[in-house]
């Protein structure tokens, strides 16, 4: 049961004013702003809410314990702006968002992940940043942000840092962010707007399901219908998601048509370090990525 302790709440500053006692023994804060946010990180040393969809079932049936730090109420951090170099995800915007903020064709890829991405409740409610920093090598949103050479930005009282997404995630639920760092943006550069772009999944079944293998790739094509620049990563086949850098190079100035996917071999995909585990044994893993990669350029390269 939650309840409100009226002395703390008449006399302190709008960023405490929201506490909350979970049980007797955790402390629930709602700041109104990303400086209240990250003042009350520094000082609760607390986990961060945001969607709620990670958080709540990683709990099972144990209690909250320490202090929660809500921050889906932070405005500043929701939505998609365009600015001249870059376009601009804010950390709490949800799946939905994504799926119908209007964007540049190279974001076809990352759309059609949002989809993949739990059900309709939990797209209504999970955040972007909530996906990177949840950080599983089968986190649907890593391959298509990683195409796009996404960065992310971290929030803290000491200010504002950024860096590649490819070096914010460094293991199986590993990220580079501090303990009093909110991730607070999504930075994707505005290099490849008219570039075509999918995202493919293989699971157990068609729906709510958590991936063997995903890809995505990014096709922009030059005046004469040649590859000028090609993006191709691949999750949930290595403990990170991994941007196939020898195959990318392969293929710049291949012609971009049906049949651009033969060009990717086993060769190609020897970086990656499937497992072996319920749901695939290794080979399979790794069989299924060449193929998916294949089909996933003969789609980027046959749209118009």
């Amino acid at each position: 049961m939650l309840y409100k302790p009226r002395r703390l709440y008449k006399n302190c500053v709008p960023a405490e004013r929201s506490i909350l006692h979970f049980r007797g023994y955790s402390l629930y804060f709602r700041p109104n702003t990303l400086a209240e946010a990250v003042h009350t990180l520094a000082s609760s040393g607390g986990q961060i809410l945001a969607g709620g969809t990670d958080l709540f079932p990683s709990l099972g049936d144990r209690p909250v314990t320490g202090s929660v730090v809500d921050i889906s109420g932070l405005r500043e951090l929701k939505g998609v702006i365009r600015e001249p170099n870059y376009i601009r995800i804010g950390g709490l915007t949800t799946w939905t968002d994504i799926s119908k903020t209007p964007l540049p064709r190279c974001f076809d890829g990352l759309k059609a992940a949002a989809h993949e991405i739990g059900g309709i409740q939990i797209q209504n409610r999970g955040t972007v940043a909530g996906n990177l920093c949840n950080a599983s090598p089968a986190a649907d949103s890593v391959p298509p942000l990683l195409a796009l050479d996404a960065e992310v930005e971290l929030v803290s009282q000491a200010g504002a840092r950024r860096m590649p997404l490819a070096d914010f995630i460094i293991g199986n639920r590993k990220t580079l962010r501090q303990p009093g760092e909110i991730l607070s943006q999504i930075f994707v550069p505005r290099a490849v707007e008219d570039a075509a772009s999918t995202f493919v999944k293989l699971g157990a079944r068609r729906y709510l399901v958590i991936s063997i293998v995903m890809v995505a790739v990014v096709i922009q094509k030059d005046a004469a219908d040649c590859v000028r620049d090609a993006r191709v990563s691949v999750g949930s086949c290595s403990v990170v998601a991994r941007r196939l850098k020898d195959l990318e190079r392969a293929l710049i100035g291949a012609p971009s048509a049906v049949g651009l996917g033969s060009l990717a071999t086993a060769d190609h995909l020897r970086e990656l370090s499937p497992i072996g585990d319920v749901r695939a044994t290794a080979a399979y893993r790794r069989d299924a990525a060449l193929r998916l990669v294949q089909r996933a350029l003969d789609a980027c390269a046959g749209s118009s």
